[in-house]
């Protein structure tokens, strides 16, 4: 039998800091910092959460979170749906948002969010995490947030497009990753069904992510 903590240290040798984007180090907990950088280091630790940065779909929603959040950032509050790790909710504190409310049907990944967000000395405050999906997120906010980040898998991102009315305004944006190239039009179709225009695409190898605004 093979027990988490045996899988997560064998990973863990092979993990190495990675830059991601203009601005970010996303940094294994375990090792020591670097002495000189000028990036913003993001400490990980995700137990057997998904979301390390290794992953392009990761990667590609925090280049794309670090174009959303280049203006007047700490005017922004996201929802992350389907956290995982944490990581993107955490990338974008790091960065500047205001506040971040993130949601995974996965208790473990509830816990690596509030201990990621603790390694970090982010301000508790500014992440509201909780366990389940849109339907809590939905009790979690009291006003309609900026930007939506979701890097889960197509059909599920298919499966809650028309339920995110609720916390959304004609302004937010979203940025949508886990679908593969060939799943893209699948997913845009049910975009466009529900008011949402894909204003680009960025793939990496197999993924992409769909960068997505409201239509006015």
């Amino acid at each position: 039998m093979i027990y988490e903590e045996d899988w997560a240290s064998g990973w863990k040798a092979y993990w190495k800091p990675q830059n991601v984007g203009d601005r970010l180090l996303i940094h294994p907990a375990w090792l020591p910092l670097p002495e000189h950088t000028d990036r913003t280091i993001l400490k990980l630790e995700p137990g057997v959460a998904f979301g390390t940065g290794d992953h392009a779909t990761t990667q590609l929603c925090l280049e794309a979170l670090e174009m959303r959040l280049g203006d007047h950032p700490e005017l922004t509050t996201i929802a992350d749906i389907g956290c995982g790790s944490g990581i993107l909710s955490v990338g974008a504190l790091l960065l500047g948002a205001r506040k971040a409310y993130a949601v995974d049907t996965d208790p473990l990944a509830v816990k690596a969010t509030q201990e990621n967000i603790k390694l970090n000395s982010i301000d508790p405050s500014r992440l509201d995490v909780g366990e389940g999906s849109v339907e809590v997120i939905v009790d979690m906010i009291p006003e309609p947030v900026e930007g939506i980040v979701c890097n889960i898998l197509a059909h599920v991102i298919v499966e809650l497009i028309p339920e995110w009315e609720p916390f959304t305004k004609p302004e937010t944006w979203g940025i949508l990753s886990g679908i593969l190239l060939d799943q893209a039009k699948a997913v845009t179709d049910v975009l466009e069904e529900n008011g949402w225009f894909v204003s680009a695409l960025w793939k990496r190898g197999d993924w992409c992510c769909l960068n997505i605004r409201r239509i006015n």
